[in-house]
């Protein structure tokens, strides 16, 4: 999901609230609550973008649903429906996430694989990676078969191809200029 700026300064905001009120890791959990439950149920992630249902009718449904939260969770749910925001509320909490595991030093790297790779050729792509970055590596592990071979590595905004199908393209392309 892309994510924009004020979603952006909005879970920033609420990364340093709950550092400083000590309870980073109840918003967190939180706010993956409120992600997963968004995600799974079509009518409330409707009700957010709805330009017919009130704040205020957002703000009520939010105390119904979410009653169990942290307080500073629900006050931050609060100034978002007073301010017109909650339609980017998921796109926050996406930012939300990623800020707090930057926070915690955890790097997500997704690893893209035409098979299941062994344990041996997984750790040493890893020590590779882990050897050039900062912190603790989150892995996610994705089977495509279109890359014919090898892998890709995905950081954030860089990414390593060592796949056989883009060493084809780049032949293909020094072959046909």
């Amino acid at each position: 999901m892309k994510q924009t700026k004020a979603a952006i300064r909005y879970a920033t905001s609420l990364l340093e609230l709950s550092l400083e009120k000590g309870n980073l890791d109840q918003v967190a959990a939180d706010m993956k609550y409120f992600s997963d439950t968004v995600a799974e149920n079509r009518d409330l992630a409707l009700m957010l973008t709805s330009p017919i249902i009130d704040g205020g009718k957002k703000a009520e449904v939010f105390k119904m649903i979410f009653g169990q939260f942290e307080a500073v969770t629900m006050s931050f749910f609060e100034l978002i429906t007073k301010n017109g925001r909650e339609a980017i509320l998921p796109e926050i909490a996406a930012a939300f996430e990623a800020k707090v595991k930057e926070h915690k030093g955890i790097v997500p790297v997704e690893l893209v694989s035409a098979i299941a790779l062994d344990e041996a050729t997984k750790t040493k792509i890893l020590a590779k990676v882990d050897a050039s970055v900062k912190g603790k590596l989150e892995v996610t592990e994705t089977i495509d078969p279109t890359i014919i071979g090898g892998f890709i590595i995905k950081m954030g905004d860089k990414q390593i191809d060592a796949s056989v199908s883009n060493q084809l393209n780049n032949l293909k392309q020094r072959l046909t200029h």
